[in-house]
């Protein structure tokens, strides 16, 4: 075990710090980031729209979320090819790059065949679905624009500096305008469908009960080593967007909702992330209650935040993170959760969330009733409680008396 520990802190984490800190891998993590504000105003008008249903004399908000997070895909060209430039350093870029990357990805998402002239599937083509058709455009037009950075075109030349600007953005411009024009009008290439195709198997596995525990895992995994869970979001993003659209539109159609890997499920239930990633509410329960004077101190501190579901103070403050003592139940809890929600919402003993509410910072069991409309859901909630109060409780105990031999030293 403490082999295996070395490696984890002085080889594996290390590396996989740098790989993650390359500008491309940068650059999505970054764009995952900057769209959270807007997929949350979508989140607030869907939560709204709740109370809505109970109040329907109160005005209707539904253009907000329909031009926040119903054009999300055009949000993320935008920032996927803005990060880019901004990690590649070509500041010149950021701007122009974006608009340009929303500009490819309308000619992308421009209706074909019988629906040709439909300003409806042109606005369905740019909300949640189309996500990774977002990502393909940003990061396409941030390739060519990275590439012709590099060239420094004109940069020792007699022609005036804002002239060389122009040329240098209007080169780029029509190489990515004019590749996909070609591609989409006169190839009649559907690329938004070509796109999804290649995503959709990765959408498929994420729908599975063992795509949901793999996610769930790599996650905590990688948190327990002080890698941010933000640099999944754009692998979980696509498969979490796409669910919950799915979800949505099969209600809308009086049909069940069928898909349980969202992020509703994943976070805003607050059962996978009971007090955060690796679920350390029950941890931070029992620190509260701690011999160890230095334990019962962090974990009064850390009980409010870990409330609302924030849980980095417990996890650099306990520590978690490289504790081997503590990693492994946060382990099992990434193992456990999923498979706990999973088993209750295939068999219908807990309502699949069909409304998008990213909010996780909602103190549980709260959220957890408020996302699923099933107040068996607060059941659900306590029993999952202790159970990971029982995975923590022997390694905190053996954590507890290592602690209790150093202030008795």
């Amino acid at each position: 075990m403490n082999q295996f520990m070395k490696w984890l802190s002085d080889s594996f984490a290390p590396t996989m710090k740098d790989v993650f800190a390359k500008p491309w891998l940068s650059a999505i993590a970054a764009c995952m980031q900057k769209i959270i504000p807007f997929i949350l105003t979508g989140s607030l008008i869907f939560f709204y729209n709740v109370i809505v249903s109970f109040v329907p004399a109160l005005p209707d908000l539904s253009p907000i979320a329909n031009y926040s997070f119903g054009i999300i895909t055009l949000i993320v060209a935008f920032m996927m090819a803005n990060q880019c430039m901004e990690k590649l350093k070509h500041p010149q870029y950021v701007i122009n790059a974006g608009i340009t990357a929303m500009c490819v990805l309308c000619m992308v998402a421009t209706p074909q065949g019988e629906n040709a002239d439909s300003l409806s599937a042109f606005m369905s083509n740019l909300g949640a679905t189309g996500i990774a058709v977002g990502m393909i455009a940003g990061l396409f037009v941030a390739l060519v624009f990275h590439l012709w950075g590099n060239l420094n075109f004109l940069r020792d030349s007699s022609v005036p500096d804002f002239v060389t600007a122009w040329i240098n953005v209007l080169i780029p411009n029509v190489i990515t305008l004019g590749t996909t024009m070609v591609l989409v009008f006169n190839l009649k290439l559907n690329l938004l469908e070509l796109i999804l195709s290649v995503f959709m198997p990765l959408v498929k596995v994420g729908q599975t009960l063992p795509g949901f525990m793999l996610i769930s895992f790599v996650i905590a995994f990688f948190y327990t080593m002080g890698i941010s869970t933000w640099l999944w979001n754009a692998v979980t993003t696509p498969i979490f967007m796409v669910a919950i659209q799915a979800n949505i539109d099969a209600v809308a159609a009086g049909q069940q909702a069928t898909n349980i890997v969202t992020s509703e499920s994943f976070y805003t239930l607050a059962f996978i992330t009971m007090g955060g990633v690796c679920c350390t509410l029950g941890l931070n329960v029992l620190m509260c209650f701690s011999k160890s004077r230095q334990l019962k101190t962090l974990g009064r501190v850390f009980i409010a935040p870990s409330i609302f579901n924030i849980n980095e103070p417990i996890m650099f403050g306990a520590p978690v993170v490289f504790n081997p003592l503590l990693m492994i139940p946060a382990w099992i809890n990434a193992l456990v959760g999923p498979l706990y929600v999973w088993i209750l919402m295939s068999s219908g003993l807990l309502h699949i969330p069909a409304k998008m509410i990213q909010v996780g910072q909602i103190p549980a069991p709260i959220c957890s009733m408020m996302i699923t409309e099933d107040v068996r859901a607060l059941l659900w909630w306590a029993i999952l409680f202790v159970i990971y109060l029982v995975i923590w409780y022997p390694f905190f105990k053996v954590y507890e008396k290592q602690k209790l031999a150093e202030e008795q030293a």
